[in-house]
């Protein structure tokens, strides 16, 4: 995108602006609505992000497009600091191989602050429903092709339903829904067989018998829930987690992004705010912004072969 003259301006006042940053509070865009695995993660972070920060984070949800109208509304923001962007698999690994005429380009559009963590989805189903077991889902959908369907919130959800589909030779029918704590409540009412769901929602809804947990998307044993067998167990190379990160529109001052992520590596690295993420299931992994731009741009790679693994297309 282009640097506007108000940009330009900015960085010739660089050293001045830095030090005073932030002098007033700032915009925390979650491109998901309320109650997604992206919201849960950034309302966890603002409030000991704020502190440390000095002035408080002001969550905005923009949701739409699997994550493209937020995340465009946040790279067309001034590069001043006061927008931050929770940035996501969904984001910046997917949306710029499944959308057409993409808004933004996540490699460009964007200054790494840090890498927050990632974790797998929880594979869910309906707690009443014939389904019990990944083998008896796999049996299911090879036996009635497009007679189990799945709800996805976002883009990622979307892509690892459809590669387990490709890759365990059956077809499964994909429901969109505006966000995951949707899709999941759907799958708990019984209008959709089953949801890629974060690890946190999908295990509350679980405890009080809601749905059914019966795999989970990393290819190997995850840890916070060592009975739920990967998918890999019935089909093999399947491997499948989520990341996510905080960013800030391109051209926003280095001694800003230092800041911010210095911020932010201080925050993951409180015991409390670390509990709180193994809670939910993320594991933790600050960064330096170089590291988390290398990651970017793995990360885009390596949700390419997926997509074309699963055989999509730009829509």
């Amino acid at each position: 995108m282009r640097l506007t003259r108000r940009a330009g301006l900015l960085l010739l006042a660089t050293p001045a602006f830095a030090q005073s940053w932030p002098s007033r509070p700032i915009r925390l865009i979650i491109p998901f609505p309320p109650g997604s695995g992206t919201d849960v993660l950034g309302r966890v972070l603002s409030e000991p992000l704020g502190r440390a920060l000095g002035q408080p984070l002001v969550i905005e949800n923009r949701p739409g497009g699997n994550g493209t109208v937020g995340t465009a509304a946040a790279a067309l923001a001034a590069p001043d600091g006061d927008t931050l962007l929770m940035i996501s698999t969904s984001g910046a690994s997917i949306n710029p191989h499944t959308v057409r005429n993409l808004p933004y380009n996540p490699l460009t559009d964007f200054a790494p602050i840090g890498r927050i963590g990632e974790e797998p989805y929880l594979l869910a189903v309906t707690h009443a429903g014939p389904i019990r077991d990944l083998p008896g889902f796999v049996a299911r959908a090879q036996e009635k092709p497009g007679g189990v369907s799945f709800g996805y919130g976002n883009a990622a959800g979307f892509v690892i339903g459809s590669m387990m589909a490709k890759m365990g030779g059956f077809e499964m029918l994909a429901v969109p829904y505006r966000g995951g704590a949707e899709a999941l409540a759907d799958v708990s009412a019984g209008r959709v067989d089953a949801n890629f769901a974060d690890v946190g929602p999908g295990r509350s809804l679980a405890a009080g018998e809601k749905v059914r947990l019966i795999a989970q998307t990393r290819g190997t044993t995850f840890p916070l829930t060592p009975d739920l067998p990967p998918i890999a167990s019935v089909i093999p190379g399947f491997d499948a987690n989520v990341w996510f990160g905080l960013a800030a529109p391109a051209a926003t001052p280095a001694p800003i992004i230092a800041r911010a992520n210095a911020a932010l590596n201080q925050v993951l690295g409180e015991p409390a705010v670390n509990e709180r993420l193994h809670q939910l299931g993320y594991a933790a992994f600050p960064s330096t912004p170089a590291e988390f731009g290398e990651y970017l741009r793995q990360q885009l790679t390596v949700w390419g072969e997926r997509i074309r693994l699963a055989g999509l297309q730009p829509q």
